[in-house]
C-alpha cells in the first residue's frame, strides 16, 4: 500500500493574536510542525500547540526561521554560517524543553520561510542548517523541499531526510515554489490541490506552473495552516488520499 505524511506550519499565534486553527488542523494532519518564538509562536502557544499534538498522536517537528517576528520569517537575512548553525540550536532546543513538560518529543525540523527558499537553492546555507540540526541530534528527521539543496546536505550529515511538496503552492520550472506574491504563487482550489497532490503521490512528479514535469520523491504534503481555508484544504486532501488508497501515517513512521 503506498503510504505518505500530511503535515502543516502550526503555532504561529503570538500572545493575543491568533493565526490559523491549530486545532482543527491536528484533527487532521499527522505532523506538526511547530513554531519556535523567531517569526511566530511564544513558550505558551508552543506548549498549547504540542498538548495538542500530543492528545492527537501527531508527530513533532521544530519549525525554525530567521529571527524575523515583524516580518514572519518571509524577508531575506544576511547571517553567517555559525549563527544560522546556533539559530538552528537554540530554537529546536527550545521546542525540545517545553515538548517534555507535554510528554512530546521532537522528531523532526522544518526551517521556515525565508530560510528555507533560500537553503533550497543555497548549498553552503543548506549545510549551515544541517551542521545545526544534526549538532543537536543526528535521529532528527530534516523535513526539506524535493529535490533541493537540503536534501544533499541532509544526507551529507548523515540526518535522515523527509522529501516534502506542497499542497497550496505551485512550482516553477528549476522545481522551486513560485514566490509569494507572484501571480499563481498559491493554489485556492481544494479539487485543484487534491489533484496535484494525488499526482505528486502516485506518479512521483512536480509540474511546474507552464507544465514542465520533474520528477521528485515524495515523503510528506504540506499544507499551510496560515492560508485561508486551510483546514477545509486539509480535510478534502485527507480524504481524496484515503479514498485512492494511500495510508497516511506520522513522519517518523514514513520513514520506518
Amino acid at each position: 500500500m503506498t503510504k505518505t505524511n500530511l503535515n502543516s506550519d502550526l503555532g504561529e499565534s503570538y500572545g493575543a493574536w491568533t493565526m490559523g486553527d491549530d486545532a482543527a488542523m491536528l484533527a487532521v494532519v499527522g505532523t506538526a510542525n511547530v513554531a519556535c518564538g523567531f517569526h511566530a509562536g511564544d513558550w505558551s502557544v508552543m506548549q498549547a500547540t504540542v498538548a495538542e499534538a500530543v492528545k492527537n498522536g501527531v508527530s513533532i517537528g521544530a519549525h525554525p526561521s530567521y529571527p524575523d517576528l515583524q516580518g514572519f520569517g518571509r524577508r531575506p537575512m544576511t547571517m553567517s554560517n555559525r549563527e544560522v548553525e546556533a539559530l538552528m540550536a537554540y530554537q529546536i532546543g527550545a521546542l525540545m524543553g517545553v515538548a517534555t513538560t507535554k510528554g512530546g518529543k521532537v522528531t523532526h525540523v522544518k526551517p521556515h520561510g525565508a530560510i528555507n527558499n533560500k537553503a533550497a537553492t543555497d548549498m553552503d546555507l543548506a549545510m549551515a542548517l544541517a551542521r545545526g540540526i544534526a549538532g543537536v541530534s543526528k535521529d532528527l528527521i530534516f523535513l526539506a523541499p524535493a529535490g533541493s539543496a537540503m536534501v544533499t546536505a541532509a544526507a551529507k550529515m548523515n540526518l535522515p531526510v523527509a522529501q516534502e511538496v506542497f499542497a497550496d503552492r505551485n512550482y516553477d520550472d528549476d522545481g522551486n515554489l513560485v514566490p509569494r506574491g507572484q501571480p499563481h504563487a498559491m493554489v485556492h482550489d481544494n479539487d485543484e490541490a487534491l489533484r496535484n497532490v494525488l499526482r505528486m503521490v502516485q506518479e512521483r512528479a512536480i509540474v511546474s506552473v507552464s507544465g514542465k514535469r520533474i520528477p521528485c520523491n515524495v515523503d510528506s504534503i504540506c499544507v499551510h495552516g496560515d492560508s485561508a481555508g486551510a483546514v477545509s484544504m486539509a480535510r478534502h486532501i485527507r480524504a481524496g488520499l484515503e479514498q485512492a488508497g494511500v495510508k497516511l501515517v506520522t513522519l517518523p513512521e514514513m520513514l520506518a
